[in-house]
């Protein structure tokens, strides 16, 4: 709730997308990333998983919390959450006014030669790649069977039920 809240306030106050397009079907399907001041919710951004990549949609902070410094701290977080699942590449596509911050804060790379892609009433997105180093760290298919059944996010903390027999 409070993802779809941040991206209505951010997305549908500022006017840049309908309501089909700030909340879609892809809701049901990704992982929520969720930043907080206190306990109010002040950002947030999803993530979709494919084979080989992932990729970061629907990134919105309201606009009080809106710095170079807040995205670089939520950021990291992604970035390492998504390597230590084992992922190397993470996609987004951008507007081109923003595609500039992922690029010199973020670190992200433009990739050339892609189809255009928009939305209705928008300009062209901008696709952009990061690279990212799993790691030894990273989950991966013979990584210990308890590691693959703790909650997300937490594959260093034992799950509750881990010892019992």
């Amino acid at each position: 709730m409070h993802a779809m809240a941040i991206r209505a306030i951010c997305f549908l106050e500022d006017g840049e997308m309908s309501y089909e397009q700030t909340i879609d079907g892809n809701d049901y399907q990704c992982t929520h990333i969720l930043a907080y001041d206190g306990a109010e919710p002040i950002g947030a951004t999803r993530i979709r998983w494919f084979r080989d990549f992932a990729k970061i949609e629907r990134t919105a902070f309201r606009k009080q919390y809106r710095s170079a410094r807040t995205l670089k701290v939520c950021s990291d977080f992604i970035f390492s959450h998504v390597a230590h699942k084992g992922y190397d590449k993470l996609i987004t596509h951008a507007e081109p006014n923003f595609a500039r911050v992922w690029e010199k804060v973020l670190g992200f790379e433009r990739v050339l030669d892609r189809p255009e892609f928009r939305y209705e009433g928008m300009d062209p997105l901008v696709e952009l790649v990061k690279r990212l180093d799993p790691g030894v760290t990273a989950v991966r298919p013979e990584s210990d069977p308890r590691l693959l059944s703790r909650i997300e996010g937490h594959w260093d903390a034992p799950h509750p039920f881990e010892n019992a027999s």
